[in-house]
């Protein structure tokens, strides 16, 4: 395993600490008039999401954690576990549902996405910034209803439920937005 020095900290850099798996996103080098240098840190764990703030010693060693990210196909998902194709191996990857995480409501078969791997856990999935889905249900919009700004709910086929604009009608594919969550578009 590689080490590297707190002196060398990077936004965005991942580490292995005896707390766990976390990413660098931000940090402080400080130099007090009186004793040692240190590093103020804020990591986040790439299991759970959790923030952490920690100082280090200035030119403490930590482990080097290498996050390698895989371009797979999403092929299907059946019974709490989502199969995955790498596009250069062509080896299948089954991973449970828990793993996914929000990321299973923009993903329909044949969806290519990028896994974020640690040697061979999942840590996480990186969505396109919008997707294109299909509305499967939703409550037609009344004639003359056109107050600006409305809404209604509306299912996708992924099952995930948004509001959508009175005019989106049942079939129609529209654009969500993969960071938020929201609408974005008919296309």
């Amino acid at each position: 395993m590689a080490t590297v020095s707190t002196n060398d900290f990077k936004n965005g850099m991942s580490i292995e600490i005896s707390e766990g798996l976390f990413q660098i996103t931000e940090f402080q080098h400080v130099k007090p008039g009186k004793g040692g240098a240190f590093v103020r840190s804020t990591l986040k764990n790439l299991r759970t999401g959790a923030v952490l703030d920690k100082t280090f010693r200035a030119a403490e060693k930590v482990t080097h954690a290498f996050i390698e990210k895989r371009e797979m196909q999403f092929l299907y998902s059946s019974a709490g576990s989502y199969s995955f194709m790498d596009n250069e191996t062509f080896e299948q990857l089954e991973v449970q549902e828990s793993s996914i995480g929000d990321a299973k409501n923009y993903m329909i078969d044949g969806t290519t996405l990028k896994l974020m791997m640690y040697g061979d856990e999942l840590i996480g999935v990186e969505l396109p910034p919008s997707v294109e889905l299909e509305v499967t249900e939703t409550e037609p919009g009344l004639q003359g209803d056109r107050v600006s700004g409305a809404r209604k709910p509306a299912t996708l086929e992924t099952g995930l439920t948004l509001q959508v604009p009175l005019f989106v009608d049942q079939g129609t594919r529209i654009k969500v937005d993969t960071r938020t969550g929201e609408y974005m578009t008919r296309v």
